[in-house]
């Protein structure tokens, strides 16, 4: 995806088939439902409560892990909530995201456990550098990249998913950057590249140990997921399946027309490069077209080097940028000193990982369309 790094990865396909996959323990005659007739779901935080909500209507009773307001990053879970997710008839969670989360899943013994990541593609730190924006895609199709694509026998190349739906390649690990194995620099060389900017005159952010997760910021990889909870949850509860299977179709529309308009809305733009916090809006970039400089990498907490602030403020004069994102969940001083210090004005580019009062809208797709709004004005769209 088009965030610009120093260390580049390679695309780590994790496309599961639900059915088959993704789902543990549950069959039809043991069927979900709580003492209200309800299927109770435990979702890991707001962009999973909200796929539960929207599919399961009436028929749900959702309990999400991280308060509005609370930064999912540092999500510790207390022992009332490991109890209720023992209840659960289904947890949905985004595994690489929130590891507290990860680890109470693991150890849990929920009827069925769906891990949102099986059901779309993940990308380890991007392409390249210097790649060009949105090759990964069709241009106007709407459809992910190639890299996302499964195989004709419903299962991505090279991967095999285990009995909960999730994916590792066929020697249980990811390849290179480049897709080979390369020669390493030597240690003194790794560090000035580090430290220096890239060959394209950027620095190229921070590495990440592990695929990104804030697939729900790219609304294709976000309906993939709505599909395969649809399935999941049909499974689970299949007294109501013609009814998530409905709410799914629905959502999905939704969904794929907020894409249009992003397509259509970030399509004729002054410049393509964006300032962040930190690095959630990798594969929304890489969807339209768009280049992401984060301060942070995907880090929200960390600490940018000095080397990197002055690096962003080359950035900006070099690529016409005028404004500085920030987040309403994390502390905007750093965003705003380097606003300040390279006469950027800052604005509010929001990762949806919460509603709260400060939100720009009242669900995720009217979060996102005023995040549209705000890059249309960034970016001077026409």
């Amino acid at each position: 995806m088009n965030v610009r790094r120093l260390i580049p990865g390679t695309a780590v396909a994790a496309t599961a088939v639900l059915g088959l996959g993704a789902l543990s323990g549950c069959s039809s005659s043991d069927a979900a439902g709580g003492s209200d007739g309800k299927l109770d779901i435990t979702a890991s935080f707001y962009p999973m409560q909200y796929l539960a909500e929207e599919i399961g209507g009436g028929h749900v009773e959702v309990t999400t892990l991280t308060e509005p307001g609370q930064e999912p990053h540092d999500l510790e879970i207390s022992a009332r909530q490991t109890a209720a997710m023992e209840e659960s008839d289904l947890v949905l969670y985004l595994k690489g995201l929130q590891p507290a989360v990860d680890e109470a899943v693991q150890q849990s013994e929920a009827r069925t456990k769906v891990d949102a990541t099986t059901l779309t593609s993940l990308e380890k730190d991007g392409p390249e550098p210097g790649k060009s924006a949105g090759s990964e895609k069709s241009a106007g199709s709407g459809e992910p990249s190639k890299s996302a694509e499964p195989s004709k026998s419903g299962e991505p190349a090279g991967e095999h998913a285990d009995e909960h739906g999730h994916a590792e390649d066929e020697h249980g690990h990811a390849e290179d950057g480049h897709g080979h194995g390369e020669e390493e620099k030597p240690a003194g060389e790794e560090k000035a590249a580090e430290e220096e900017a890239g060959h394209d005159g950027h620095d190229h952010g921070h590495s990440h140990d592990g695929p990104d997760p804030h697939i729900w910021l790219d609304p294709v990889r976000y309906a993939e997921v709505a599909k395969g909870l649809g399935k999941a949850m049909a499974k689970a509860d299949p007294d109501h399946a013609a009814d998530y299977g409905k709410n799914t179709d629905a959502l999905v529309k939704r969904l794929d027309a907020l894409h249009t308009k992003f397509e259509g809305g970030l399509r004729d733009t002054r410049t393509n490069v964006f300032i962040t916090t930190h690095s959630a809006f990798g594969y929304l970039a890489d969807r339209y077209g768009l280049i992401e400089e984060s301060i942070t990498g995907l880090d929200p907490e960390s600490e940018p080097s000095g080397a990197r602030i002055k690096a962003l403020q080359q950035t900006a004069k070099a690529d016409k940028v005028d404004t500085v994102f920030y987040e309403t969940l994390v502390s905007d001083r750093t965003a705003k000193t380097l606003a300040n210090d390279a006469g950027l004005r800052t604005d509010v580019l929001d990762p949806v990982e919460g509603i709260t009062d400060k939100s720009k809208g009242d669900d995720y797709v009217q979060v996102m369309e005023a995040n549209l709004t705000a890059l249309r004005t960034a970016l001077g769209a026409k």
